[in-house]
């Protein structure tokens, strides 16, 4: 398997795992798409420079703000979630859930994935 599969993979299992979870994206830091599991309506390039945006402006706002080290950015809309979350030094993973979504379980699953998305990067 190639390592554009082996990330493809890794977004399947990840929807597999949480059937909340409607789009998922990995991209790398400077907001280029690297894999995605996105409906067709989505457009690929665009949430990779808002990921990218999103996770830039979340790592400022806790130096800034003393919070340490950015783990993830978190937002809630009235018809669901994002997620952002590092994967490596290199990538990041986003992901977009239902709002009945179980957020321990999708933080839990998209940790797991994202050391597994680090470790192929």
């Amino acid at each position: 398997m190639s390592k554009s599969e082996n990330l493809e993979e890794i977004l399947k299992d990840l929807e597999a795992s949480v059937p909340e979870i409607e789009a998922a994206a990995i991209v790398s830091v400077e907001g280029l798409p690297i894999a995605s599991a996105l409906p067709a309506n989505v457009d690929e390039t665009r949430v990779a420079a808002m990921t990218a945006a999103m996770l830039s402006l979340g790592e400022r706002a806790a130096q800034e703000l003393g919070k340490g080290e950015l783990e993830q950015v978190f937002i809630r809309g009235n018809e669901g979630y994002i997620f952002v979350m590092g994967a490596g030094p290199n990538a990041v993973l986003t992901v977009s859930a239902k709002k009945d979504v179980k957020l321990g379980l999708i933080f839990l699953d998209m940790r797991r994935s994202a050391q597994k998305i680090a470790e192929l990067i």
